[in-house]
């Protein structure tokens, strides 16, 4: 069991992160979300994102990296952008 690695979850999925790109969902699952920092600021000593890229994308490694994306937005503040693909990703998955 000490071998197994935790990841930080929001909602019941997990959460990855790799610099400026965070991707929420599960690889077994369908779609993800991707949300990639395009801007931050320093507050306080901490970077906070002011504009993120959201995307949904299909998991499928047989498609092209074009192909795989469902639907796209920006929004100002990282919380914002992951509530929508939050959103986007549960009804996606209700679909099936």
């Amino acid at each position: 069991m000490a071998d197994q690695k935790e990841f930080l979850t929001y909602r019941g999925r997990p959460l990855m992160r790799k610099d400026n790109l965070i991707y929420y969902g599960s690889m077994t699952d369908k779609y993800i979300v991707m949300l990639q920092v395009l801007e931050s600021k320093e507050q306080n000593g901490v970077n906070l994102a002011t504009k993120v890229s959201v995307q949904l994308q299909l998991t499928d490694p047989n498609l092209k990296a074009r192909d795989r994306i469902v639907k796209k937005s920006e929004k100002d503040g990282f919380y914002t952008a992951l509530d929508v693909g939050c959103v986007w990703l549960e009804r996606a998955l209700a679909s099936k």
